[in-house]
């Protein structure tokens, strides 16, 4: 069986998200003997090694990763163009590049990820989570789920929900700093301070008065970059937090983590569905879209009416 280029370009990066040649062969539908066949015929054209092969995993050389990179954003232009004279497909094949904050990944999406898989059992899915903002186009991401104000103009972005937020300590801190009953006193309060990537530590809570979003500026001694540690400072009493309720809700309920100012109203926190500017998007990112919309207007559809 011989493998014409855009397969084994197919192949190879099945190989390098997967780290196994017998996976990526099995996911192909395609003999392991071919697959390997395959990337020895692409090495030689190449003139170049693109895989460390050792007896328990396969990852890219240097030189494979920066093949790799290019590999993707080749697969993602052939995919766009065919899918331009074609009907959208109903059940697309191939791999799904998603990008999104940890919390929202565990809680929100993964929970219910097998109903996806069940509807598109032809897509596989490459999930990246953390704090650090991925450059979408750089980095092959189909598309991303992200918070807050979308910061490049070059991307899509599509609302998925408004998440609101909650204003939250220890116990132990608010027994040694006291409960603010105004926002004024928040002044007087401590935070745990946040920064990621570029941005500025934001020291800041923000809080609706008079029908207008106003924020409070409070002292803090400690400063985190990611949100596992942003939570993990709170129930340790390191100060107040703001963040997205549903990402403390079994925190809150179980008394870990105590609820302030909960009469005054927060702003909500905007979740978007952001990819790049294409003219047309690709079957495997519009129907994640439109599912994981679903799956977003369910939860805080829901969370609203409560």
């Amino acid at each position: 069986m011989l493998m014409d280029r855009f397969d084994s370009l197919a192949l190879f990066t099945r190989i390098v998200e997967t780290g196994s040649f017998t996976r990526a062969a099995n996911g192909l539908e395609i003999p392991r003997a071919t697959a390997t066949l395959a990337i020895q015929q692409l090495e030689a054209r190449l003139g170049a090694r693109l895989l460390e092969r050792t007896t328990r995993q396969v990852r890219p050389t240097p030189e494979g990763q920066a093949f790799y990179e290019r590999c993707v954003h080749v697969l993602s232009e052939l995919e766009e163009a065919e899918a331009a004279i074609k009907p959208i497909a109903t059940n697309p094949r191939g791999v799904l590049r998603v990008e999104m904050h940890g919390a929202q990944a565990q809680q929100i999406v993964l929970p219910r990820i097998q109903e996806f898989r069940r509807r598109y059992p032809r897509l596989d899915v490459v999930l990246t989570s953390g704090d650090r903002r991925v450059d979408l186009v750089g980095e092959g991401i189909d598309c991303a789920l992200r918070a807050g104000v979308p910061e490049d103009s070059s991307l899509v972005a599509r609302k998925l929900a408004e998440l609101s937020q909650v204003i939250c300590a220890s116990p132990d801190y608010l027994s040694r700093a006291g409960y603010p009953c105004h926002p004024g006193e928040l002044r007087d309060h401590q935070v745990v301070r946040f920064f990621s990537g570029s941005n500025a530590v934001d020291s800041t809570l923000d809080v609706i008065v008079n029908g207008r979003s106003q924020s409070f500026e409070a002292g803090g001694w400690m400063t985190v970059n990611d949100a596992s540690s942003y939570v993990a400072a709170a129930l340790n009493g390191c100060g107040l937090i703001q963040l997205p309720r549903f990402h403390v809700e079994r925190m809150l309920e179980c008394g870990e983590l105590e609820e302030v100012l909960a009469d005054w109203d927060k702003p909500a926190l905007p979740l978007w569905a952001i990819y790049p500017q294409r003219r047309q998007l690709s079957p495997r990112v519009r129907v994640f879209i439109d599912w994981a919309a679903a799956v977003y207007g369910e939860r805080f559809d829901r969370d609203r009416s409560a």
